[in-house]
């Protein structure tokens, strides 16, 4: 079911979202000291790809500095790429179909404001647990 979602996402918003993030990445690439935005925005990219069966984590290990980069990321490139999902979403939500779609569109929304501080791990049987447990 997830690889049918995922395609299905893809086709609809998948594509048009990672083509978002990557250029936001090129973009944040440009000036020396935003490259650790660009390395999430990429990061993000591969999740806004292919979504269904990865989930977004909180690091233990996030403080202030994720925070302050966060307040950054948020004047740079998080607004406008939260606003891409929100309209993605909405659009995917007046279909029936993309209800499913949609409701993940909306899911992405907090990281696309706040990417910094925040893992993407699977959601496999087994594989949440270890990336959990090994920390």
């Amino acid at each position: 079911m997830r690889t049918v979602l995922n395609i299905i996402w893809l086709i609809l918003a998948g594509l048009w979202l990672f083509l978002a993030y990557v250029l936001a990445g090129i973009l944040l690439c440009i000036p020396i000291i935003t490259i650790p935005w660009a390395i999430a925005s990429f990061r993000t990219a591969n999740y806004a790809l292919w979504p269904f069966g990865r989930t977004i984590v909180a690091k233990p290990s996030a403080g202030v500095g994720s925070f302050l980069g966060n307040v950054i990321w948020v004047i740079f490139a998080g607004w406008w790429l939260a606003l891409a999902h929100i309209v993605s979403g909405i659009a995917l939500f007046i279909t029936i179909i993309g209800i499913p779609l949609a409701i993940a569109d909306f899911k992405m929304v907090p990281i696309s404001l706040m990417p910094l501080g925040k893992d993407i791990v699977s959601t496999r049987e087994g594989a949440f647990d270890r990336t959990l447990s090994s920390r």
